[in-house]
C-alpha cells in the first residue's frame, strides 16, 4: 500500500517530538576491513530499493499521506581512524541523528574501522519507513536481489478521504450506540532524578550458542521466544523493579508477503514473579488471539483524520508497557557474509536519538531477538537511567540474568 498505516503515522509523530522517537539499526561486524566500494553498492542499492522513498502529505481533509519514491540519501560514510572495538555502540548510537522520513532522507549506511582489526557496518532506518522484519528484508534484497512484494496501488486523494471518513464515522456511531468510551488513561512520562547521567538509554549486545538457548528453554517447558521474555522479565526485576507484575508488549508481525513496511501488531502479557518460561508460553499464545485494539471500538483510523496534536494525545503511550521483547526472528543467510567478508557478529535493534533523560516512556527495559545459522544474538536497551547506569552495567545485568539459567553470553 503506498499510504500509510495508522502505525506510520504514530512512528512519523515521533519524529516532530510527539511521542518517544524510535530508529531501528542493524549491525554487522566483520573480522576484517570492507572495502568501501561494496558498501556503495550496497548504498546504491537501498537508495533505488524500498526504503528510498519519503511521505507526502495531502491537501484533501481526510486522505492519507502517502509515499513517493525519493532516491535522495546521505552518502555512505566510512570512519577511517580506527575507533576502540569496545566503543562500537556508542558509535552506533549517533547513526540515528538527523533522519527524517518527510522531508527525508530517513535512513542512512554508515561503517567504521575498528581498533582490532576489524569493521562495523550500520543501517539505520527511521521506524516510520520499516519494523524490524522489514529492515531484515530490505538489506536481503539489497545483498542478495530475492524480489519483494511490489506496493499495492493506492487510490486517489478524494477516493481516500471518501473511505477514511465512512470508516471513522460509521464506526464511530456504532460504538457510541454502545455507550461514551472511557478516555484511555496513558501511563506519565518518568522524570530522572538529580544526578542522573546525561545518557537517557544504554545499551549491550550479547551473543549465546542456539543449541545452548534452545535447550535451557526445553528444559523448563519453554520456547526460545517465552524464555527470551521471562530473561527480559527478571532482568527488570533485578534492576531495581518494585511491582510484583510485569506488564509486557509483545510485537508480532502480520505480514503474509515480503514487504517492507511497519506490517504488525501488538500484544500484551501480565507477568508475575512466579512464571516460569512454560507459563509465559502459555500466556504468550493466548494473548496473540487478542491484540491491542482501539478503546471502545471506535476506529483507530480516527487518528488519521484529526490533526496531529489531537491524535498524539489520543494515542499516547499506546503499546508502551513495562518491557518490550521484541523476537525478529531468522534473519536471511545471505547476512552472513559482505560480499567477501564473513560476519563475525549480527545484531538488530532500536536506538531512541534525542531522548530526554527528563522525558522518559513508560518502557523502561527493551529487548531485541534475533538467530541466524547457530547464534542467538540478544540486543538490550535500557531507558532506566537511575536504576542502569552505564552500558557495563546492563551488560553485567544481562549476563547474571543468563547464569541463573545456566546460560552465558559474549559480549560486544
Amino acid at each position: 500500500m503506498n499510504r500509510l498505516s495508522v502505525l506510520d503515522e504514530i512512528f512519523l509523530r515521533s519524529h516532530r517530538g510527539m511521542g518517544t522517537p524510535i530508529v531501528l539499526q542493524g549491525l554487522w561486524r566483520t573480522a576484517e576491513p570492507v572495502h568501501p566500494a561494496l558498501l556503495w553498492r550496497v548504498h546504491r542499492d537501498l537508495r533505488t530499493g524500498p526504503l528510498g522513498r519519503r511521505v507526502v502529505r495531502s491537501r484533501v481533509p481526510g486522505a492519507r499521506p502517502r509515499w513517493q519514491p525519493n532516491q535522495s540519501a546521505y552518502p555512505f560514510t566510512m570512519v577511517q581512524e580506527p575507533i576502540p572495538a569496545a566503543a562500537v555502540l556508542d558509535w552506533a548510537d549517533r547513526q540515528g541523528d538527523d533522519l527524517n522520513p518527510e522531508t527525508g532522507p530517513g535512513w542512512r549506511l554508515s561503517a567504521a574501522r575498528l581498533s582490532d582489526g576489524g569493521c562495523v557496518v550500520a543501517l539505520t532506518c527511521s521506524h516510520a519507513l520499516a519494523d524490524g522484519r522489514a529492515l531484515t528484508l530490505a538489506i536481503d534484497n539489497a545483498l542478495s536481489g530475492i524480489p519483494l512484494a511490489a506496493p499495492v496501488a493506492g487510490h486517489s486523494d478524494w477516493s481516500d478521504a471518501r473511505r477514511m471518513w465512512a470508516t471513522v464515522l460509521g464506526g464511530t456511531a456504532r460504538a457510541l450506540r454502545r455507550g461514551i468510551p472511557e478516555r484511555p488513561t496513558a501511563a506519565p512520562h518518568r522524570k530522572a532524578l538529580a544526578g542522573s547521567p546525561n545518557a537517557a538509554t544504554h545499551g549491550a549486545v550479547l551473543e549465546i550458542p542456539a543449541r545452548d538457548w534452545n535447550r535451557v528453554a526445553v528444559s523448563h517447558g519453554g520456547t526460545a521466544n517465552s524464555l527470551f521474555v521471562h530473561l527480559i522479565a527478571n532482568m527488570l526485576w533485578s534492576s531495581g523493579f518494585p511491582a510484583d507484575t510485569i506488564a509486557a508488549s509483545l510485537p508480532v508481525d502480520t505480514r503474509d508477503e515480503p514487504r517492507v513496511d511497519n506490517d504488525m501488531s501488538m500484544t500484551e502479557v501480565a507477568i508475575t514473579r512466579d512464571d516460569t518460561p512454560a507459563s509465559l508460553r502459555r500466556k504468550a499464545r493466548t494473548a496473540y488471539e487478542h491484540r491491542m485494539t482501539s478503546p471502545g471500538g471506535i476506529p483507530e483510523e480516527i487518528l488519521q483524520v484529526v490533526p496531529d496534536r489531537w491524535a498524539y494525545r489520543l494515542a499516547k503511550g499506546a503499546g508502551e508497557r513495562d518491557i518490550l521483547c521484541s523476537n525478529i526472528g531468522n534473519l536471511p543467510e545471505s547476512l552472513l557474509t559482505l560480499g567477501p567478508h564473513p560476519c563475525t557478529g549480527l545484531a538488530a535493534r532500536a536506538i531512541h536519538p534525542g531522548l530526554r533523560p527528563n522525558a522518559l516512556p513508560r518502557t523502561r527495559l527493551s529487548g531485541y531477538l534475533t538467530r541466524i545459522a547457530d547464534t542467538y544474538t540478544l540486543s538490550l536497551v535500557s531507558l532506566d537511567p537511575e536504576a542502569i547506569r552505564s552500558a557495563s552495567a546492563l551488560t553485567d545485568l544481562a549476563q547474571a540474568a543468563l547464569a541463573e539459567l545456566g546460560l552465558r553470553g559474549r559480549s560486544w
